[in-house]
């Protein structure tokens, strides 16, 4: 805050997005999506694209609210002036506890990703550290942690874009399989498009739409972000497609790279 206890505003459009980005963009793909399309099949895809409606129709309708009141409580402040102060605090305290989860998911996340290059190494030692450099980043200005958050998104991005990449040379033209493409058999293989019918797919969808999770810190930044109708309206925009190829177009290669066996 500055010295009138106001918020210094000190976020941009471009680390909105990031931020965004970067909060959907997680264990959920990373270590959860093999576990969806074992349960669904092929039809995973499908998944994402009805979750993928939904969130443009619930980003767009908030991007809308938050454009004429730009505030740092966002959709827990817009329950309690439209529905009923109640909604507003179960919305508030919901959102802290489901942070409070994913959090330590990710935490626990860091240190099996670790184990796996080193066996040796207790997973608690990685995870302090994530959770020190957490609360540091937390702890400088909001313009530093922007920034923070802006380049460590980029590496996620990055990351994603070279594994839908490699995953399209493997089926188009074998890479890392000894040249031997794998081709579009998996979609119609191993039990066909949807291998455990709707229950597997409803159940899939579930998890989906989880995975969407963080693209409503939009809204929650919206409060720390300088020339907020002009960098709202950029960043709704923008981050609804982002975080919709990300996350269709990697599963979308997941599913012809990988084996349901």
């Amino acid at each position: 805050m500055n010295d009138n206890n106001e918020l210094q505003r000190g976020l941009g459009a471009r680390q909105m997005r990031m931020i965004a980005l970067g909060g959907t963009i997680g264990v959920g793909l990373f270590m959860g999506a093999t576990s969806t399309i074992k349960w669904t099949g092929p039809s995973v895809i499908f998944a994402y694209l009805i979750a993928g409606i939904f969130l443009f129709l619930v980003m767009r309708a908030m991007g809308e609210m938050v454009y004429l009141h730009p505030t740092s409580g966002s959709f827990a402040n817009f329950a309690s002036d439209y529905i009923h102060p109640v909604a507003g605090y179960l919305t508030a305290w919901s959102n802290i506890f489901q942070w409070v989860v994913v959090g330590m998911s990710e935490v626990i996340a860091v240190g099996e990703y670790m184990n796996y290059w080193f066996p040796d190494l207790p997973q608690w030692i990685p995870g302090v550290i994530v959770v020190a450099l957490l609360m540091g980043a937390n702890l400088v200005s909001v313009k530093a942690f922007g920034e923070f958050e802006f380049w460590f998104a980029m590496i996620k991005v990055v990351t994603i874009i070279l594994m839908i990449v490699a995953g399209f040379g493997l089926i188009f033209f074998g890479l890392g399989n000894g040249g031997e493409a794998i081709g579009l058999s998996n979609l119609w293989s191993h039990g066909g498009f949807m291998p455990n019918g709707w229950v597997g797919f409803f159940f899939a969808l579930s998890i989906v739409i989880g995975s969407y999770q963080g693209v409503e810190l939009i809204g929650i930044t919206a409060g720390e972000t300088k020339d907020p109708q002009k960098n709202i309206k950029s960043a709704v925009n923008g981050v609804i497609w982002r975080i919709f190829n990300f996350l269709y177009w990697s599963n979308f290669r997941n599913c012809y790279s990988l084996s349901l066996e």
